[in-house]
């Protein structure tokens, strides 16, 4: 031990005297505002032997709950999707492991070809002509959105639906204050974006307008309305989608949509809290030039066989860091290649099978749960796979999914409001809901009744 010490000491002794400073506290101190230095040791226990770390970390498990343990039906914009085998075992592949960037094509064909084709089904998905080959998730997606139209119309205006998804919001106004853009807020008007507000709100100096489809409160929009709405502005369109209702709603690009980006975790990715997912973003070709991240092309060789090339590179690693227009990088392309596995294997077919299967059951478990004694629906609004619920002001909603998780149901996200946002996937069965419905109605009775009700 002693021995590799004095060698490590030695070397930074010789690169400390080449690069001309005394010690390595000197080169700090030169380098490193004292501001931002932390000025002691770091708090970090004492080291531990492998098995006691092993056995720690298997004690934290244990404390987690996962969608597998207990019934649940959150969602939110994660969701507990069934995941086929064939996803692991074409993922797991060495040459998908470790999935860098392909800058050299004549090593990289299969890599590349793996984006082309996940960009030609986004673009088939969204109906939209180009698409990137992912980013890093969906709220990301949405801010590079906004920064698209920041730089194709140099506007100073964002308007943004109160239905799009919080965390988006939430990203979008991070990067807007980067670069010094006003945020104007539509409110909902009975569940969707209220539609007078939002045309009002558009004008000549608007460079995006943005709303979810559905929104964040399970509640389907008038897509091609909110787009018309900003036609005779130089606002860009953008809609954030759920890609797993496409098989039952009209596609963002043929309702006037400029940009569609959404959160890919529902195509093949497991919830793995939190992450790592991807983000898709696709677009008309007017922005093509605009678009964050890497677009791969179809290309013949010297010798006339196909074969595949980064045709757009937009990253500061590729171009000039003042032409960039993201820094997206290359891990989430693997969780990419789940997305376009996921939708080869469900098919044109299946996929709307599946959300009309989704639309089924979303049916059922709304008018089961609404006709609850203290639950009620928040809006009239058709939904596909989502849905939210407000509880009577007498009880307490996040009470309410604490009783139900300790019935062994997660009943969904509570909000403000009182409002319980309820989601389904393929994986709830109608015994599932109501197993649900029995629970939620216990645990209502329990907080009016004030003493423990059996569920």
């Amino acid at each position: 031990m002693s021995r590799y010490t004095t060698t490590t000491a030695s070397d930074l002794a010789e690169m400390l005297e080449a690069i001309g400073v005394a010690s390595l506290e000197q080169l700090f101190d030169e380098q490193v505002p004292a501001g931002v230095r932390l000025g002691r040791e770091l708090d970090l226990p004492p080291g531990l032997p492998e098995q006691d770390v092993y056995a720690h970390l298997r004690d934290l498990a244990a404390r987690n709950t996962s969608a597998e343990d207990e019934i649940s039906f959150l969602g939110a914009g994660m969701y507990d999707h069934y995941v086929p085998a064939v996803i692991d075992m074409l993922t797991s592949r060495s040459e998908f492991l470790t999935p860098y960037t392909p800058y050299q094509p004549e090593i990289s064909q299969g890599g590349l070809q793996v984006m082309f084709e996940y960009q030609t089904a986004i673009s088939e998905l969204t109906a939209l002509p180009v698409s990137n080959a992912s980013v890093y998730e969906g709220p990301s997606a949405v801010a590079s959105a906004g920064y698209l139209a920041k730089l194709a119309n140099g506007k100073g205006r964002f308007v943004v639906s109160a239905g799009l998804h919080p965390h988006s919001r939430e990203t979008l106004a991070t990067y807007a204050h980067g670069f010094g853009t006003e945020i104007a807020e539509v409110p909902l008007r009975d569940g969707i974006t209220d539609p007078e507000a939002w045309a009002a709100a558009i004008d000549a100096d608007t460079s995006a307008v943005f709303f979810a489809q559905p929104n964040f409160y399970g509640a389907v929009e008038d897509a091609a309305a909110l787009a018309a709405a900003a036609k005779d502005s130089p606002a860009v369109v953008v809609a954030q989608v759920d890609p797993l209702t496409l098989g039952i709603l009209k596609p963002p690009g043929e309702c006037g949509v400029d940009v569609a980006v959404g959160e890919g975790q529902s195509l093949g990715n497991r919830l793995d809290f939190g992450g790592p997912s991807f983000g898709f973003f696709a677009a008309t070709e007017a922005y093509l030039r605009r678009m964050p991240g890497r677009i791969a092309g179809e290309t013949t060789d010297v010798e006339g066989r196909r074969g595949f090339v980064l045709t757009l590179q937009t990253r500061e690693q590729h171009i000039r860091r003042e032409k960039a227009t993201s820094n997206i990088c290359t891990a989430q392309a693997l969780n990419a290649l789940a997305g376009v596995v996921y939708l080869s294997w469900l098919g044109r077919r299946g996929l709307v099978e599946l959300g009309e299967l989704l639309l089924q059951r979303t049916h059922y478990a709304r008018e089961a749960l609404a006709a609850l004694d203290g639950v009620a629906k928040l809006h009239d609004q058709p939904v596909v796979r989502e849905f939210a619920l407000k509880l009577d002001e007498d009880l307490d909603v996040a009470r309410v999914v604490d009783r139900c998780q300790d019935a062994g149901v997660h009943p969904g996200l509570a909000l403000d409001g009182n409002v319980l946002l309820v989601a389904l996937t393929e994986q709830r069965s109608r015994a599932d809901i109501d197993r649900l419905a029995e629970v939620l109605a216990a645990a209502v009775a329990e907080q009016r009744a004030g003493s423990p009700v059996a569920a």
